[in-house]
């Protein structure tokens, strides 16, 4: 029985040792994190990243936890709506083949129905390897062999640092944060969006509740220096309806905006997935469901392979085109979540009222079953 030690239990992470398990392999996930996240804003699952959770046996346990379509209302500042998007119109736009999620149900889904060995509190200290396996060295002491070694401990990886002696990270000029709201009255959606920053809310019950929000600014690194609180209020404090009552919670998700551009994801038999080999951004969208598609798909190539190396660079060969595509499309996503000018948030908002119309509804679900194809 083939060994496989994974870095990381985010979404990529639990995705590939569920699928490498299925496939008669021995897993070990060990996470730097004292316990599984549990927070994060919504996800989307289509295309690929829909089959995937499909393929994973996952779709039972995530139609349970679904947010469906909702209405979403566009609103000024000071909280006094500009216009609204029903329900209907978005799910008319997207089409059947989608499933939204909170980040914490589909982790939690992954969690769930995977059978390993977890090691919570434990990060890699060293990685050597040759021909035959992998050596890693963890911080709890112990080393462990393994046949492949995947990195799926996200966008600040230390698989990566350690195995490719570089970052690879390309910042951009915004920060992001998410988290859960306690309480929230039951509702739909509100967004604002200004020059340079977006703020949303997300109200659908208990446990079913988020705020997200993003912004340009000169200097992500000060800005995560200040902290979420004092950062966002001084970045939101004048967004009426964006403040949950009892404050941003601890487990708040918070950070500069970056992608990972990488000549090569893997070396020998030591692979990165997800973020950590190809972080598309939050502008983008659709990492969620290339962790999934990407954990499923390794899969395949290993099945299909003689040999680690030969299953990695096929892997690599046929996921690449769709990644380069997702990242290309964050300087679209750029313009959508902090746009740069006033004109800019009225031809937004211009393109979002045309949606409402019933041929371009049709239009906008054409182009968005190409882009996911």
């Amino acid at each position: 029985m083939k060994r496989a030690l994974i870095i990381g239990a985010g979404i990529s992470g639990l995705a590939t040792a569920l699928r490498l398990q299925r496939d008669g392999w021995r897993t070990l996930v060990v996470e730097r994190a004292p316990a599984r996240r549990s927070s994060g804003y919504m996800v989307n699952l289509l295309g690929p990243g829909y089959d995937a959770a499909d393929t994973l046996g996952l779709l039972p346990a995530l139609r349970s936890k679904a947010v469906g379509v909702f209405t979403t209302v566009l609103v000024h500042a000071d909280g006094r709506p500009k216009f609204t998007v029903p329900a209907a119109v978005a799910e008319a736009a997207v089409g059947p083949r989608l499933l939204t999620v909170f980040r914490g149900d589909l982790e939690a889904a992954l969690f769930d129905a995977v059978n390993t060995e977890f090691r919570f509190a434990t990060t890699v200290k060293t990685i050597d390897q040759n021909p035959d396996l992998v050596r890693v060295e963890l911080s709890d002491g112990t080393t462990e062999d393994a046949d492949l070694v995947v990195g799926a401990d996200g966008v600040h990886s230390q698989t990566r640092t350690a195995v490719f002696g570089d970052d690879f990270r390309v910042d951009f000029p915004y920060v992001v944060a998410a988290f859960g709201l306690k309480d929230a009255p039951e509702g739909s959606a509100t967004t604002y969006i200004g020059p340079g920053r977006t703020a949303a809310t997300v109200n659908l019950g208990p446990e079913r509740s988020s705020a997200f929000f993003t912004y340009r600014c000169a200097d992500p690194g000060a800005e995560l220096a200040m902290g979420p609180a004092e950062a966002l209020r001084s970045s939101f404090g004048d967004v009426a309806f964006a403040w949950p009552e009892k404050g941003i919670p601890d487990d708040v998700y918070f950070d500069k905006v970056s992608q990972v551009v990488m000549p090569r994801w893997s070396n020998g038999r030591v692979v990165l997935i997800g973020d950590a080999a190809w972080c598309v951004t939050l502008f983008a969208g659709h990492g969620a469901a290339l962790a999934l598609a990407g954990a499923d798909q390794l899969g395949d190539a290993l099945q299909r392979h003689d040999t680690i190396p030969e299953a990695l660079t096929a892997w690599e060969a046929t996921l690449r085109p769709t990644v380069v595509k997702r990242q290309a499309a964050a300087q679209r996503g750029m313009l959508q979540f902090a746009p740069p000018t006033r004109f800019h948030v009225w031809l937004s908002e211009v393109t979002m009222r045309a949606i409402t119309l019933p041929g371009i509804r049709t239009l906008v679900r054409r182009a968005i079953e190409r882009q996911n194809q």
